[in-house]
């Protein structure tokens, strides 16, 4: 007994597993912030209202609710849940009752009849209890992590679905509005072309430019229902669930820039779903490494018995008939050809990949958000420079239509104008959609509000 005293102490000494621990290294600030971006990370879990759009909230309200995915990664923390409960009883006692009847013959003729309640426990020595809580507890944490990465990245898609929904019915209205103005120039050019004062180059060129307007406008309709689509998909619902005649909206139209404090880099250490469930994965395969090593210890098992046994089953339940039994049992693994010994080193390499993904995950993270910040401050510039740009074209295209008229412009200087006004529009539209999809990509890079 003394043997197995001393075997049982210095595996209590030699128990424990040097693992490599974490080592983020966070830059003070962000290299693409500026002065709009600068300032404490005060992101609500509700982000997507900063955008103070009625319809955008409702949609992504209604997705929250009822979109597929973020139901299974919900049922997911309550799988890892149960799991932790399994986990954690396979170290306490366990109850049993058996019944047994037996016959038995040879030079005679016996029958035995007994009821033996019994309660084994495998006596949680070493940590092993403790590990395995600390894996399950952790698969847990990760669980809840997944579903906040779910749940901000539906958020996201929804938003950007929308936004991009935005831009195209903006280029609908576009292509119908220029439509509509070539349709009443090409009958003007028609009627100066009957009394001789436009040539047949002329009338052919309002038809091209009406054309092209028209043929655009399908384009676009075709865009906006596959996007509709695409919207349904993230809801949860069946196709077509949405009106197809919704009203444009004014984020496109009365665009207004947003300004969205970044915070500093160790802040999406604790703030991104993703993050945390890198950290939740690292800590169980820690747990994992112990566990593997403990299972090469010494296992203790405490066996109690207890009932009634009998020959005739009307003295079965006599005093006599009792009797009880308690076995403390021992085993330690000796030679298994290595089997313990790789199942732990194998445990350790899951712990580096974990390691590995946790380092990796930041590093991705970073660049997800200084690509935002990069985005916001260039596109910025841009849509500035563009309504500069619509404007200035929308009075060249007047001042030529008037030059044309009054026979002082070719017919060729208005087609000019009017393409060119038209493709700067498209691009404006286009320019301030991705702009509110790149706001929503900073959201969610800084790991949105949660």
């Amino acid at each position: 007994m003394k043997k197995i005293a001393l075997i049982a102490l210095l595996l209590v000494v030699g128990c424990s597993v040097k693992l490599q621990p974490p080592t983020l290294t966070a830059p003070q600030s962000y290299l693409y912030a500026d002065s709009n971006n600068i300032g404490s990370l005060t992101l609500r879990e509700d982000w997507w209202t900063m955008f103070g759009d009625t319809t955008l909230n409702r949609l992504v309200s209604s997705a929250l609710a009822a979109n597929n995915n973020l139901k299974t990664a919900a049922s997911r923390i309550e799988e890892a849940r149960d799991n932790m409960r399994s986990a954690r009883s396979a170290f306490l006692p366990s109850f049993t009752l058996g019944r047994t009847v037996g016959l038995s013959g040879g030079g005679g003729f016996a029958q035995q009849y007994a009821i033996e309640p019994a309660v084994s426990w495998e006596i949680p020595l070493f940590g092993s209890l403790r590990h395995a809580t600390t894996s399950a507890l952790a698969d847990i944490e990760y669980a809840k992590w997944q579903y906040q990465g779910v749940r901000l990245a539906l958020a996201a898609e929804v938003a950007t679905t929308y936004f991009t929904l935005l831009q195209y019915r903006r280029d609908l209205d576009i292509a119908k509005r220029s439509s509509q103005l070539r349709k009443e120039s090409a009958v003007l050019i028609d009627s100066i072309f009957v009394r001789g004062m436009a040539t047949g180059v002329n009338r052919e060129q309002a038809m091209n430019l009406l054309y092209t307007a028209e043929a655009d406008i399908p384009l676009y309709e075709r865009a906006v229902r596959q996007t509709l689509l695409s919207l349904d998909v993230l809801l949860g619902s069946n196709p077509d669930s949405l009106a197809y005649n919704a009203t444009v909206g004014t984020l496109i139209t009365d665009y207004t820039p947003i300004e969205i404090p970044a915070g500093v880099p160790s802040d999406i250490i604790t703030r991104r779903p993703d993050m945390m469930s890198a950290y939740s994965a690292l800590v169980s395969s820690a747990a994992d490494v112990k566990s593997a090593r403990v299972a090469r210890f010494p296992s203790f098992t405490l066996t109690g018995e207890g009932g009634v046994v009998s020959d005739d089953i009307k003295k079965l339940f006599h005093a006599d008939s009792w009797g009880w039994s308690v076995l403390l049992s021992f085993a330690q693994p000796i030679y298994n050809f290595g089997a313990l010994k790789s199942r732990e080193a194998a445990a350790v390499e899951r712990y580096n990949q974990s390691l590995f993904a946790y380092n990796q995950c930041f590093i991705e993270a970073l660049e997800e958000v200084e690509s935002a910040l990069v985005s916001i401050a260039t596109y910025r510039e841009e849509t500035k420079k563009y309504s500069q740009l619509v404007q200035s074209n929308a009075k060249i295209a007047k001042m030529t239509t008037a030059l044309y008229n009054n026979g002082l412009s070719a017919y060729l200087d208005v087609i000019d104008a009017e393409r060119t006004l038209y493709n700067s529009q498209m691009q404006y539209s286009n320019i301030i959609a991705q702009q509110y999809i790149n706001y929503v990509n900073l959201c969610k890079a800084l790991g949105g509000g949660f």
